[in-house]
């Protein structure tokens, strides 16, 4: 038996074993009770901190989540766009020659509808309308009697899927006469 043995078994055994015991002050008892306190107290901050962490994290991926299943589908409404615009020229082109189907205009309208209900919207840019480079995309600039920076025509619409602009329109700006 080792020494701290021996003394373990004095304290449980006490006189039948013939070693006295060792008393036990109240400042051992003291100090190993404010040490397990301390002990508890950090562990539970640990545990907060971690708890804290653990539920950033998934604030942090629902979020992530949700931002993917929102622009998930960008690349294929990229492409959609581009055969509305075919379309939109189609029809232009079609109106010159004479009436148009109304089947045509039906079915542009399906698409456009799909995609609204995905989140695409169309940008509103006219002629008249300041030029604002978060949105649109200046082709050139002509002279023109409105202000300087001022969308004179829209070439291209601009589309956005909810707030993140997918492509900004793309127009011809006024510049100074000089």
């Amino acid at each position: 038996m080792d020494t701290e043995s021996q003394k373990d078994g004095a304290d449980t055994q006490g006189a039948d074993a013939g070693a006295p015991a060792a008393p036990r002050t109240d400042g051992d008892l003291a100090a190993k009770l404010a040490e397990a306190e301390t002990q508890r107290d950090e562990y539970l901050a640990g545990w907060q901190r971690a708890r804290a962490d653990f539920l950033n994290y998934k604030k942090e991926e629902l979020r992530h989540l949700e931002e993917v299943s929102r622009y998930g589908n960008a690349d294929m409404m990229k492409e959609l766009i581009g055969i509305m615009d075919n379309f939109d020229l189609a029809l232009r082109t079609l109106e010159k020659d004479g009436p148009v189907e109304k089947g045509i205009y039906i079915i542009r309208t399906q698409i456009e509808d799909i995609l609204r209900k995905r989140g695409l919207e169309r940008i509103p840019v006219k002629p008249g309308d300041p030029f604002d480079p978060a949105i649109a995309e200046a082709l050139s600039a002509i002279e023109s009697d409105q202000p300087p920076g001022t969308v004179v025509e829209e070439i291209e619409p601009g589309y956005r899927l909810y707030e993140k602009v997918l492509r900004p329109a793309r127009v011809i700006v006024s510049r100074d006469h000089g």
